[in-house]
């Protein structure tokens, strides 16, 4: 027979409180204390009639898992916390997903902060804030501006970076962007095109800043002209505004355009201007979002794994608390393949 629920008592305090310990919900429930743990932390791998059973046993006994108790008797919170800037955008969401998705797995919940900005100042106050807020280690998707150097974190709290730059000082995850871009644009000139433009992402991006120097050095270790780059900021309407510029110029037969999105809008614009894609432009994309694939006609672009990277930003940041150790040189390039279809050809 289950124990009766404690009964609450009046605190030190005056508010009420329960008697009830997690090997009280654990009787109630049928189940054990670990099980009763699991479910607390928002483990996956319950079956859903026990994790029923845990929290209508939770309920009944007004019981309320204790993190700061827990926190000092095992030394973690089993929380992590992520730094992001535009959360909107496509990759970042989609990196976001897959490291709640592998937190999730793990036991642990995420606490999410969005910057306003990338600058560093900025980003610095987010970590600064997250670690003051209960959590074991931190992940930074995309610092941008941000350089090891110009990039305060808090003392001694374990970090991963999805960003190639801190490699060296940080551990850090990321797709293979210089190689992706470079695949981009040699599949261009082998279909015979004498250069290929670039519809560039914001300067400040470190993403858009390795896919140019990718194309800019292929292009250059080929003996092909060189173009001024067309400046986007990753959105489809700065895309169409490009496209409208080179759909202008007749000696424009291949872009590779920094993102999908701006893809997006440049094929609207050659439609519009009578240039026909693959007949006349080329297009290659980065990033293969699930519009790519639909788009008219079908995108050939760089696949970036994004739940990839989430997951093995989640695995590099566990290694590190679990361990006690602070990693620097760890480094994981994800790779990211040219996936072609229909949006090139070779020139007419």
């Amino acid at each position: 027979m289950a124990s009766p629920a404690p009964t609450a008592t009046n605190s030190p305090t005056g508010g009420r409180r329960t008697g009830a310990s997690i090997g009280d919900v654990a009787r109630l429930a049928g189940v054990s204390s670990q099980t009763v743990s699991r479910v607390s932390n928002g483990a996956t791998n319950v079956l859903p009639e026990t994790r029923r059973r845990v929290l209508d046993a939770m309920e009944r006994l007004g019981y309320a898992p204790n993190h700061a108790a827990r926190a000092l008797r095992t030394g973690s919170f089993a929380a992590i916390g992520v730094v992001v800037h535009r959360l909107a955008r496509t990759g970042e969401s989609s990196t976001v997903d897959a490291i709640v998705d592998a937190a999730r797995r793990e036991g642990y919940t995420v606490n999410l902060v969005d910057v306003a900005s990338p600058s560093p100042d900025d980003v610095t106050a987010a970590l600064q804030r997250l670690s003051n807020q209960s959590v074991d280690g931190l992940i930074i998707v995309r610092a941008e501006t941000a350089t090891p150097t110009s990039l305060s974190l808090p003392a001694r709290t374990p970090v991963v970076v999805a960003d190639s730059r801190f490699v060296g000082h940080h551990p850090a995850v990321g797709a293979d962007q210089v190689a992706g871009a470079a695949a981009a644009v040699q599949h261009l000139l082998d279909l015979g095109h004498r250069t290929v433009h670039l519809l560039a992402g914001p300067p400040e991006s470190g993403p858009a800043q390795l896919r140019a120097q990718a194309w800019r050095t292929t292009l250059a270790q080929a003996g092909r002209v060189v173009p001024e780059p067309v400046q986007g900021d990753w959105s489809a309407e700065s895309g169409y505004a490009a496209g409208r510029a080179l759909a202008a110029d007749d000696d424009v037969t291949a872009v590779f355009s920094a993102n999908d999105e701006m893809a997006t809008g440049l094929l609207h614009a050659l439609h519009e201007a009578g240039r026909r894609v693959p007949q006349d432009v080329s297009v290659v994309g980065f990033d293969d979002i699930p519009l790519a694939s639909h788009l008219w006609p079908p995108l050939t672009t760089v696949r970036q794994d994004f739940t990839r990277v989430g997951e093995e930003l989640v695995r590099l940041l566990l290694e590190q608390i679990r361990s006690r150790a602070t990693f620097v040189d760890r480094t994981v390039v994800v790779p990211a393949p040219l996936i072609v279809r229909a949006s090139t050809a070779p020139p007419t």
